[in-house]
């Protein structure tokens, strides 16, 4: 039997083959034991029975806790506490229910469980509550029934097929200008039209699963099934989906399935009473870095409410796919720490929780069942093979990973090297260095190069001079430096990209200083939670020019197929600071020397007739406007005999400057 295509294609895979082909066998074995007599889409619909269901004569909820004695439903309605009418009886397999009349229940009434065990009792949210807020002065959350009279009415589809993703990688709450939290229907007002006009095609939102602690990002989720509701409402979310459909745009989650958590009164941590019950229940429950709690994923209730996750959010809400969170803290009982991945032994050691990678399978599996042309990515730091590979080929099935190491190298340069310093030959092969059987998304920064602690990269650059020196009529060359470098890491970084391009709200401007959530130490401040439009707003700053290049150079890849083929490197000139390759139809060149301009620099790019289509220097892009855009360049042979192979574009390429060249039709080349 031949080992699965993921081993045929990397000959360093061949003495780890056994566990590759393990893979696909152990997924189809613990998918036949979920779904006897029903399909997988089917088998993941626990938010159509559990919960709270308006029906033809009232209302149904249900909860699993198999260790509970007695279940209440309290609430604003019974005076918080419990009443017998509104008892849950036992159903079996853990499962209990009660069913109201009408009257009993409106919509926006607070609610929860309280649960008895032996020895002891406990007041829960519901496991699949779909909304859950929390009180302005004591600071509780509870969950509120949502039944509208009038349901949300959508307006526009998805998006039914799309390029390449560009993503943009945003947070509803700090999206506003203001010292406050953000809402969704500013996020739709403002934002999502200027994602559309910066050349974006997809959003991808951050937090939206309702998570107690608002600094914590949105990672320590509590109620997984609900729209988090700082930012509003359900009908409010959809709204914010819809209006990004309406303009053509895809609409992803980051979607957090890598732990829970660990709060009693919010969270799942002990709903039933026990340890165990979606959690591991042994040494393995906390997550020894995350201060959270870890999913035992073996556990076919576990996986049957976090897979039924995956489909609420595409059905109920209409996105387009997810970023699936801490991919690396799944893959392995060690959670990847203190792990350098060195070597492919590192992956195959025998500390893969195999619980956990078979999940991660059928969710790719489930979703592209449920949604076709929705797209999965992967947050996966220790780079295991396989994980943007088809299940079929020995892969997880993820549509994309994150280059993840991509950001860590530009911080890593920028820190630890003189502009003088940087190998070109190093930068190629840092960027372009991916499996050919993985689909990937490449970044210069997200989110998580922006948090307290770190820096972006435009700060990084400018320090303290970008608050003093931006304005377009101040002179200063670490403002000039920080420009151009900021401009020529986000060109050569898309160019080099695999499949895909993502960028954290606001650097694409340059946004300053980084982000801190209110808390204690800050005095519960939300100066640094928020996004200065303003300065990317006010043409007396030179803010705007970074996003101007940012919108022409997504214009460029959109409008070239970029990523249809592999960048073929055509020159590195270590000595001189320049990096040629040609990609998409064009030709990319940079010059990353601080000092030094070349006049009459040879590319090898054969014959043709060219023209600057991206030049980072321009004028409008604030640069130093040293090069004519309107010259046509014709190549030149140095040898006569064999001009197809020693034919080169001579251009003059000043420092520190990006140009783009783009090949006229053949039939345009009137000299050579």
């Amino acid at each position: 039997m031949n080992p699965p295509l993921l081993v045929q294609n990397d000959a360093w895979l061949k003495p780890f083959a056994k566990f590759i082909a393990q893979r696909k066998p152990r997924l189809e074995q613990k998918e036949k034991s979920l779904t006897v007599g029903v399909s997988l889409p089917d088998f993941a619909s626990g938010y159509l029975y559990f919960g709270m269901h308006r029906t033809a004569n009232g209302w149904v909820f249900r909860e699993w806790a198999p260790n509970a004695t007695a279940i209440f439903l309290i609430g604003d309605f019974s005076d918080w506490k419990p009443v017998a009418e509104y008892a849950l009886q036992p159903l079996d397999k853990g499962i209990w229910e009660i069913e109201l009349p009408e009257n009993k229940l409106r919509h926006g009434a607070l609610y929860r469980l309280l649960l008895q065990w032996k020895g002891g009792q406990g007041e829960r949210i519901p496991s699949y509550a779909n909304r859950c807020v929390q009180d302005e002065h004591t600071k509780i959350f509870n969950a509120q029934v949502w039944n509208p009279q009038e349901p949300y009415i959508w307006k526009s589809s998805s998006p039914e097929s799309f390029s390449e993703p560009l993503i943009y990688e945003s947070h509803a709450g700090m999206a506003t200008e203001e010292h406050r939290v953000g809402t969704f229907a500013e996020y739709r007002d403002r934002i999502i039209p200027y994602i559309k006009q910066s050349g974006y095609n997809t959003v991808q939102l951050m937090a939206v699963q309702e998570h107690p602690y608002y600094g914590s990002f949105g990672y320590h989720v509590s109620n997984f099934f609900a729209v988090s509701s700082r930012f509003g409402t359900p009908d409010d979310f959809k709204s914010l989906v819809d209006a990004a459909h309406e303009q053509g745009l895809r609409v992803i989650m980051d979607l957090v399935h890598s732990h829970s958590v660990k709060n009693t009164a919010e969270g799942l941590n002990l709903f039933d009473g026990t340890p165990y019950q979606y959690f591991f229940g042994d040494e393995r429950r906390k997550h020894p870095a995350w201060d959270s709690l870890c999913f035992d994923y073996g556990k076919h209730e576990v996986l049957h409410f976090l897979l039924s996750n995956c489909k609420y959010w595409l059905e109920e809400y209409r996105l387009d796919g997810f970023r699936f969170d801490g991919i690396t803290s799944m893959l392995y009982t060690h959670h990847g720490l203190e792990r350098d991945f060195t070597e492919y032994g590192m992956y195959f050691d025998g500390s893969e929780n195999t619980d956990a990678t078979t999940y991660l399978m059928l969710a790719n599996q489930l979703i592209h069942q449920v949604k076709p042309q929705a797209i999965t990515i992967a947050e996966e730091m220790s780079g295991m093979p396989g994980i943007a590979t088809p299940i079929s080929d020995g892969g997880f099935g993820f549509d994309y990973r994150l280059a993840m190491g991509t950001p860590d190298y530009w911080i890593k340069i920028i820190k630890e090297k003189k502009d003088n310093e940087w190998n070109v030959g190093e930068i190629y092969y840092e960027l372009t260095r991916k499996r050919e059987d993985e689909k990937t998304i490449s970044y210069v920064e997200s989110h998580d190069q922006a948090l307290v602690g770190d820096k972006t990269v435009f700060f990084r650059l400018a320090d303290k001079d970008i608050y003093s020196k931006m304005s377009v009529g101040d002179k200063s060359l670490v403002i000039d430096r920080s420009i151009a470098l900021h401009k020529m890491i986000r060109l050569v970084t898309i160019a080099t990209a695999g499949n895909g391009y993502l960028c954290f709200m606001g650097n694409e401007f340059g946004h300053p200083e980084w982000i801190d959530f209110p808390r204690e130490g800050n005095n519960w401040s939300y100066q640094y939670a928020r996004r200065q439009w303003n300065l990317l707003y006010n043409k007396e700053l030179k803010f705007h020019f970074l996003a101007d290049f940012d919108r022409d150079m997504l214009s460029l890849a959109a409008n070239n197929r970029l990523f249809e083929k592999p960048a073929e490197l055509l020159l590195e000139d270590h000595q001189r600071q320049i990096l040629a390759f040609r990609r998409g139809g064009l030709v990319f060149v940079f010059n990353f020397n601080p000092a030094q301009s070349f006049t009459d620099f040879g590319i090898p790019t054969g014959r043709g007739k060219f023209r600057i289509v991206c030049n980072s220097d321009a004028a409008r892009f604030a640069g130093f406007d040293r090069i004519d855009e309107s010259m046509e360049y014709f190549t030149e042979s140095i040898l006569a005999d064999r001009p197809m192979e020693n034919t080169y574009l001579k251009v003059y390429i000043p420092s520190r400057c990006a140009l783009v060249f783009k090949q006229l039709p053949a039939k345009s080349i009137y000299s050579l």
